[in-house]
């Protein structure tokens, strides 16, 4: 699992790829957390376009980036969802935390 992080202005674009389960979820959460912080992110973008495979880890992962953005007051957006993955994150609540793309 891969994360590709870009920051523009106070917008952060995670870009993910690969698998997602409890091993990767820790790396990607710590760098994604990291970038969030250092740009005081008022919005904060995940694109799954690249993600094969997604275990619970991966709804932690979403549900622990909303309370972080929440604490700032700002958004979280999921993007490029696969239609596997977007059929999990819908029945986990997530469309109710987060918009998707």
């Amino acid at each position: 699992m891969a994360v590709e992080i870009r920051i523009q202005d106070d917008v952060v674009q995670a870009y993910l790829s690969g698998e997602i389960d409890h091993h990767s979820a820790v790396q990607i959460r710590e760098k994604i957390d990291e970038s969030v912080i250092q740009a005081s992110a008022s919005r904060l973008i995940l694109d799954f376009a690249l993600v094969t495979f997604m275990d619970s880890s991966g709804i932690g992962l979403v549900m622990g980036r909303f309370r972080l953005m929440q604490e700032t007051g700002g958004t979280v957006v999921l993007q490029n969802l696969p239609s596997p993955i977007r059929k999990v994150m819908k029945l986990a609540g997530l469309d109710k935390l987060a918009e998707f793309r």
